[in-house]
């Protein structure tokens, strides 16, 4: 089994029967991220696609926009006391004159994507494109969809049932990504740095799904990765929807069967078909592909050049919890 899940022996208890058996659970472990070799932030995360995690984190925090910022990403050697390597330090290399982030002030738990923050002004990054100027509409009987396509492409929460993910689907309901990590913030940010290294961003005329709550640093991060509009199957914060309403953003929330409450951007969404050249504005074809569950590498894969594909990652814990037996 990879290292996005470990087995472990557990009592089952079921009314008055008692048995011994093996679980898997999802897998998280520290990353530290250096830039040019000093420390910006240690992220507890679910190992897998860590190049991405790296790489969307700096997207999240405005330093950078494009593939060409970043020259290397490599795993660093020299982990453990005996000088092997643990695969939970990378080191980012910019762009000459790129400037760095400021270092976080503490680490990112699981839970938190903005941890360390000095204030609330600090967290509300100058985005690079505007949300809320993409014209795309939103079909009501897509976007029910999206939940359980979310659902149907997470592989490891079918194993450990403890995962969020975040799906990138085109406005026709076809997804482009998807990301798993026990950190929700997490598998956006690997998801924005999928786009970033395959040459994506701006994330014009798609939907992002998270399996979760819309907190305030979900829609930041949507922001931030130019996406019109997010959805989630649970609810929003009240400065998430402030965020979002500021932004343009189309914010979804308690997205569940045939329902839903839009609490900003209900002007991208129609009960019939979409206007004709507004659908998939800015969107992307696909095909399907898949990867690995992020075995360790030492420099990022090169560019895809524009080839389309779909992508799925390490998954969700929202549509429901495994059941234990």
């Amino acid at each position: 089994m990879s290292r996005v899940a470990v087995k472990r022996r557990i009592l089952r208890v079921k009314d008055t029967a008692r048995t011994r058996r093996i679980d898997s659970l999802a897998a998280e472990e520290p990353l530290e991220i250096r830039l040019d070799g000093t420390p910006l932030t240690v992220t507890m995360r679910t190992p897998g696609d860590d190049f991405d995690l790296a790489a969307g984190f700096l997207v999240s925090e405005g330093a950078v926009g494009s593939a060409d910022d970043i020259a290397t990403i490599r795993y660093c050697a020299g982990g453990t006391v005996d000088g092997g390597n643990t695969y939970n330090v990378l080191d980012v290399r910019l762009a000459p004159g790129l400037e760095a982030p400021a270092p976080r002030n503490f680490y990112t738990t699981s839970s938190c994507g903005v941890c360390g923050k000095a204030s609330l002004e600090a967290v509300r990054t100058v985005a690079r494109w505007s949300a809320g100027d993409d014209p795309v509409e939103l079909a009501q009987s897509v976007v029910v969809t999206l939940p359980d396509r979310l659902r149907a492409a997470q592989r490891v929460f079918d194993r450990t049932g403890g995962l969020h993910a975040a799906g990138l689907f085109t406005a026709d309901g076809e997804p482009l990504c998807v990301r798993e990590d026990v950190g929700r913030h997490n598998a956006v940010d690997k998801l924005l740095g999928w786009a970033l290294r395959d040459g994506r961003l701006p994330l014009r005329g798609t939907v992002l799904m998270v399996s979760g709550r819309a907190s305030f640093e979900l829609v930041q991060k949507a922001v931030m990765g130019g996406v019109p509009a997010l959805a989630a199957v649970s609810a929003p914060s009240s400065l998430a929807v402030e965020l979002a309403a500021e932004e343009g953003l189309t914010l979804i929330g308690f997205l569940r069967g045939d329902s839903m409450n839009v609490y900003t951007g209900e002007r991208r969404l129609c009960e019939g078909a979409p206007s004709p050249g507004l659908r998939n504005a800015g969107s992307v074809a696909t095909g399907v592909t898949r990867e690995g569950d992020g075995s360790p590498a030492t420099e990022p894969p090169p560019r895809s050049g524009g080839h389309q594909h779909v992508t799925s990652g390490v998954g969700n814990g929202s549509a429901g919890a495994r059941p234990p037996g």
